[in-house]
């Protein structure tokens, strides 16, 4: 066990952690970030970017958090491979973290970039069936389903998206909405409903994921017309539950304001939270946009404000010393 001191402590990776570290130090700040469970965070299982500012070609999510990482490397940022189980942040500056390999981490600021995953339904044979037809990431698992026939629970942006790019892979596509209409953006909707390989079940709700995981594995879905309250099944080979995502704050509970969906509460247009000196950026704090770009920006945010509080902690001590 050891113990890491820094004047940037930075909890999460992903392009909001990146960011901030990237901007950290060229600062001087000497960030360590703490990377967590999955180093580079959603993109890392995201396949084709094509909205990232600066590429013309679509570029692969792994590749890009490999490059902000090497970057963030280079300019002076530590990487450490471990998870933080413990946080102490109720006393102020310097803040404590302690990691799951036993070491302890100081930071005279605190980073929270430890993004969001992605939520499911809770429908008996969901977790069962997990990798056994069933997921929540078609960009990762969807090779698995080439020539098959699969389906998408959702209505929004990621649903949507998943049922486009599942098409790559299968020529019979169905998205399974609970509702009679789609909540993603319109040029999203068009090009779904427009797609010959795409098939939509509307007011349908999941009752249930059938199949056997000692085995063949998934099977069909068990399904409610959440109108009439009719019983059908819609036999498939993958699944993918694509519901939306919930934030990485569980370490948090109790020490920082959370809105109802458990994201981090910061004053609005700026990445403070209640505590000065704690900083959060990306998906942790933001439920609206929930971008690599926006993520990216806000990260570079919270290295900017908390070299502000940084000068500010550094004037106060010599004005102390001074009235000594």
């Amino acid at each position: 066990m050891a113990t890491h001191r820094t004047k940037m402590l930075i909890i999460g990776s992903g392009p909001a952690g990146y960011s901030a570290a990237i901007y950290g130090a060229r600062a001087m700040m000497e960030p360590i970030v703490v990377q967590g469970l999955q180093p580079g965070g959603q993109l890392t299982i995201t396949t084709d970017v094509e909205n990232y500012p600066g590429f013309a070609d679509v570029i692969q999510g792994p590749w890009l958090m490999e490059q902000m990482q090497k970057q963030a490397e280079h300019v002076g940022t530590k990487m450490m491979w471990d998870t933080i189980v413990d946080v102490d942040i109720a006393g102020g500056s310097p803040f404590r973290a302690v990691g799951d390999s036993g070491d302890e981490y100081i930071g005279d600021v605190l980073v929270i970039a430890t993004g969001a995953q992605a939520k499911w339904l809770g429908a008996p044979g969901e977790q069962e069936l997990g990798g056994k037809g069933v997921s929540a990431c078609a960009t990762c698992d969807g090779f698995f389903y080439r020539g098959k026939k699969v389906a998408v629970i959702g209505g929004g942006n990621t649903a949507v998206e998943e049922a486009l790019y599942l098409t790559n892979h299968s020529q019979d596509v169905t998205l399974i909405h609970r509702r009679d209409e789609l909540r993603a953006e319109k040029i999203l909707q068009e090009r779904l409903l427009k797609h010959p390989n795409i098939t939509v079940q509307w007011n349908k709700a999941v009752s249930s994921f059938e199949g056997d995981p000692m085995g063949a594995g998934l099977t069909h879905l068990a399904l409610k017309d959440t109108v009439t309250g009719e019983e059908s099944t819609l036999d498939v080979d993958g699944a993918f539950v694509a519901i939306g995502h919930a934030p990485a704050t569980e370490l948090f509970k109790g020490k920082l304001p959370m809105d109802d969906g458990g994201y981090l509460l910061v004053e609005p247009g700026t990445p403070m939270t209640s505590i000065p000196g704690v900083f959060a950026c990306g998906d942790v704090m933001d439920h609206t946009y929930r971008q690599a770009v926006t993520a990216a920006g806000t990260g570079c945010m919270a290295a900017l404000d908390a070299e502000r509080f940084l000068a500010t902690l550094d004037f106060a001590e010599q004005e102390a010393e001074a009235a000594e």
